[in-house]
């Protein structure tokens, strides 16, 4: 099974994980990531009040789709789920979940890192951070690219 979401509702990552696997024989290891929306503690910034996340539906899951493509060209995968919310959040926020599931632990982990890296760079979506009564768009980062680069 091989999904992709773009949605505005929360997730549960333990049931995603365990609905990927469910009834499966040929799944040693199931690696899941989740990242979250976090309070920044840039020194002198106001405090992070919430993150808007836009996107250009259906583009976004098909870039998503196409990467997941890539990775299953590259790892034998049993299975891969990755759900991108879309909306406004606020710091302790789920945003992103990426579960990858192989026989083998090294392939379940590479293309778990693989498909994380280039969503922070390919994948079409906008963050716009609220900071006390001012928004302002977040630029890309060049630690993302380096990061995605390196599976080039």
């Amino acid at each position: 099974m091989f999904t992709v979401r773009i949605q505005a509702e929360d997730f549960d990552a333990s049931a995603e994980a365990a609905a990927l696997a469910r009834g499966r024989t040929d799944i040693g290891a199931v690696v899941t990531f989740a990242g979250l929306c976090r309070a920044d503690d840039t020194p002198g910034a106001a405090p992070l009040n919430a993150l808007t996340l836009e996107h250009y539906p259906g583009m976004a899951e098909e870039e998503i789709g196409r990467l997941m493509e890539d990775a299953r060209a590259r790892w034998p995968l049993a299975g891969a789920t990755v759900i991108h919310r879309h909306g406004r959040l606020v710091p302790g926020d789920n945003i992103v979940l990426v579960v990858t599931a192989s026989a083998h632990r090294t392939a379940a982990f590479e293309a778990a890192e693989f498909l994380m890296d280039w969503l922070k760079t390919r994948a079409p979506f906008w963050k716009q951070e609220e900071r006390g009564e001012a928004q302002s768009w977040i630029e890309a980062k060049d630690a993302d690219d380096a990061a995605a680069e390196r599976w080039s």
